[in-house]
This record gives C-alpha cells, sequence and structure tokens, in this order.
C-alpha cells in the first residue's frame, strides 16, 4: 500500500523542512488540502526541498477556480518537480461555491467533466502545440498564443483525480480522471458495494486499465504510540464524523447502515448552531465502522482488514513524540500490504 502524508499549511516556513523529513522516513507522497489555506503555495516550497517523493493537492476545489488558472499552476509544479505533481481537485457542496466563494451552482458532474476535459486540452495545446479547442456547456477555450503558452515540459502528463462520495461521482472519476480520493467519511461496506463498484463501472466504460488507477482514501486511522494517543485520535474521528454527517450530501453513507436517525439529528443540530455538541451523538460504533483503530504495533494488521484488497494509498501522520526509527519501520510494514495501482499513464492521448 502506498503512504502518504500531509504538509503544515499555516506556516510556510514548515513546509519545506516536514517535507524533507517525508521523504527521509519513506512517505510515497505529500498532499495538501483546502481548508483553511491555500493548497497549492507549500507544495511549491515541498517541489524545491524534495526528489522523489510524490506531491498533490487533495483536493483543491475546482469550480472557484478557472480551469486554466489551475492548468497553470499545476504544470508549473509538474515542472518544477520534474514530473512529481498529481492535480487532487474537488466540487465542493453547492453552499461553498454560492456563499463562501461567490460562484454560480449547477449540476456539479457534467460541469467537473469539462473541467477535466479542458485541463487535458491545455496541457496538449502547450506540450504537443496542437490548438487550442476546447468547447463545452460550461467551459469553452479557444485561445492560446505563443507569448501565453509555457515551452514543451518532455515530461508525463499530470494525473488529474478527484473526490466523489456518490454513484455518479465515482463513476465519472473512473471514467475521465486518473484516480479517485475517496472522503475520510466512508465505510468498508460503502467501499465495497457503492464506491468500488461505481469506479470499476466508469473503468470498463472508458475501457481503462484499474492498475493505472489510485484509489485514495476511504476511511480515517486513528493510531499513536499507546492506547491513549488512540482514544484522542479516536475523539477527533468521532467529531469528524459528526461534522460530514450533518451535511445532506454525505448521508447516503448512514442511509447504507440504517443510520437515517443520527443523519436528521446531525443535520438539525448544524441548522441550530450546535455544533460543539455534534460529537457525543455519534455512538463508538459507528465511530469504528469508519476508523481503523491500532497502536502503532498493531496498525499494518488494522489497516490491512479495514482497508487491504480495496484501496491503494492512505494517509498517515505521526505524532510528536514517534521517532524517526519507528516512524520508518511503521511506513514499511505498511507498504508490505498488496494493492492493484502500479503507476498513472505516462503517455500524451
Amino acid at each position: 500500500m502506498r503512504i502518504e502524508t500531509t504538509l503544515p499549511l499555516g506556516d510556510w516556513r514548515a513546509a519545506a523542512p516536514a517535507a524533507r523529513r517525508a521523504e527521509q522516513l519513506g512517505f510515497d507522497g505529500i498532499t495538501t488540502p483546502e481548508i483553511a489555506n491555500d493548497p497549492f503555495a507549500p507544495l511549491v516550497l515541498a517541489a524545491l526541498a524534495t526528489e522523489r517523493i510524490q506531491l498533490g493537492t487533495a483536493i483543491a476545489v475546482a469550480f472557484a477556480r478557472s480551469p486554466m488558472a489551475v492548468a497553470n499552476i499545476a504544470w508549473d509544479l509538474q515542472v518544477e518537480s520534474r514530473g512529481r505533481f498529481a492535480l487532487g481537485l474537488g466540487p465542493q457542496v453547492k453552499g461553498h461555491n454560492e456563499r463562501r466563494f461567490s460562484v454560480p451552482w449547477s449540476a456539479p458532474v457534467p460541469r467537473l467533466r469539462e473541467y477535466v476535459e479542458s485541463l487535458r486540452a491545455i496541457w496538449r495545446c502547450w506540450e504537443r502545440r496542437e490548438p487550442l479547442a476546447y468547447e463545452g456547456q460550461h467551459y469553452r477555450f479557444t485561445l492560446m498564443t505563443p507569448e501565453f503558452s509555457p515551452p514543451p515540459s518532455g515530461l508525463a502528463p499530470i494525473p488529474v483525480t478527484i473526490a466523489a462520495v456518490g454513484p455518479d461521482m465515482l463513476r465519472l472519476a473512473g471514467r475521465v480522471c486518473d484516480g479517485v480520493r475517496l472522503h475520510g467519511f466512508c465505510t468498508r461496506r460503502y467501499l465495497e458495494e457503492v464506491a468500488l463498484p461505481a469506479v470499476r463501472g466508469g473503468l470498463e466504460r472508458s475501457g481503462r486499465d484499474r492498475r493505472r488507477f489510485e484509489v485514495w482514501g476511504g476511511g480515517f486511522l486513528a493510531t499513536g504510540l499507546d492506547a491513549g494517543e488512540v482514544a484522542k485520535q479516536l475523539e477527533w474521528c468521532r467529531y469528524r464524523i459528526a461534522f460530514y454527517g450533518s451535511t445532506r450530501t454525505y448521508s447516503p453513507v448512514l442511509s447504507l447502515h440504517g443510520w437515517d436517525d443520527l443523519a436528521a439529528k446531525l443535520h438539525r443540530m448544524s441548522k441550530e448552531g450546535r455544533w460543539d455538541q455534534m460529537a457525543k451523538e455519534v455512538p463508538d460504533d459507528v465511530v469504528h465502522e469508519f476508523t481503523a483503530a491500532a497502536p502503532y504495533a498493531e496498525l499494518p494488521a488494522a489497516v490491512e482488514k479495514r482497508f487491504g484488497g480495496l484501496v491503494d494509498t492512505i494517509a498517515l501522520g505521526f505524532s510528536e513524540r514517534t521517532p524517526d526509527g519507528l516512524a520508518r519501520e511503521l511506513i514499511q510494514d505498511l507498504r508490505r500490504i498488496p494493492h492493484v495501482f502500479a503507476g498513472f499513464p505516462n503517455g500524451w492521448s
């Protein structure tokens, strides 16, 4: 299994040292989410501080940015990292698009499909000196002059992965993307019965090889040096489950398990502004359905039981008390868990 970790976002001075340490510890990749900070800037610093490790956004909000702007920064990251960048995108939900980013909302699946297609059209224009001629319902790109074209990179195409929860978005990932960023709000049952069948349907429709498609995430980890650290992480997971479970977009995951009453209660509490009270409504058995929980010594077995045979890549962080030697050993043990993904496609089509 591939093991990735996240970069610190609140302090740019910490990004390069953290990236170097992640590479030295043996992580396969480092990612940045878009929460309270820009996800691209820390990766610029990480690209210049490392040689081997993969870099990626997990995820950047797509519709708040023009595909041309994203094409530019992704191209630069790919070139400056010498081919180590993977672009992870997500649509965000309607309320955040309209009220936080002030951008119009429309059906996300067809719009995100055009977003991905237009990115690739722009990159082919730059790499292969093709005319830029992408015209869709949501995006139209038909002008590119030599003045605004970067030189060909000589590198593989930039992989594009998307965040997906519902079946339609999951099928889209399989049909047009290089991977899927599964949400932490995901149980093994949802993986087996909903997520992966939908992804496989998309892959079959496009005639593509699962070995060239990365399945990332799909649950939470609660771990640490001892039971106390694991318990603390479980409470963090409980809070995240309550937070995501309050959003109707994610309610199908709860519905699959017959937890509709919990979904309704969490949604009602969020509307009432009772965010600090929601976590205690999530029972232990629900937390454990979403989470692989074990101290470091037992973590490989717990990860294999929870994710083995289903996903290719998981994210892992270490507490400050963790010795580097122990971290390296644990990463190597986790990397021995078999997975399907063999690498992103490296040819321009």
